[in-house]
């Protein structure tokens, strides 16, 4: 009998590399919806301006119930930068944003912008495949 969780064939086994490219591929493929443009104040909390474009991949469902949560940062590529696990400790509330065409500059801004919920950044690392 096999274990829970683990894989039938270890071969079969997932990789990080898999997952971004699932990633990758939803965003490049999807409508990106921008309901909060930059400059905009947060609907509850007027003293909130968002520093970049902010929004949802159309077509997904998130825990929050609407789309999963995008930022467009300053590059203009729009290339998946990475994603920044959120954890609102008021809410009680974890989810995922998308980070496309960010910097580093823009990620530490935006985990500024968000204040006191908790973040994780984890950053796209491209594999080399030589």
């Amino acid at each position: 009998m096999r274990k829970p969780g683990l894989p039938l064939d270890p071969e079969k086994q997932q990789t990080d590399e898999d997952f971004w490219e699932e990633m990758t591929r939803l965003a490049a493929s999807s409508l990106i919806v921008i309901d909060r443009a930059q400059g905009t104040a947060h609907p509850q909390h007027p003293d909130m301006i968002y520093p970049f474009d902010y929004g949802y991949i159309e077509g997904t469902s998130a825990s929050d119930g609407g789309g999963i949560d995008v930022f467009i940062g300053s590059q203009s590529d729009h290339a998946l930068t990475g994603i920044l696990c959120t954890f609102d400790t008021i809410k009680r509330d974890a989810e995922i944003k998308v980070l496309l065409g960010c910097t580093m500059r823009d990620v530490w801004v935006i985990r500024a912008f968000l204040g006191d919920m908790r973040t994780m950044y984890v950053p796209h690392q491209k594999e080399d495949k030589r």
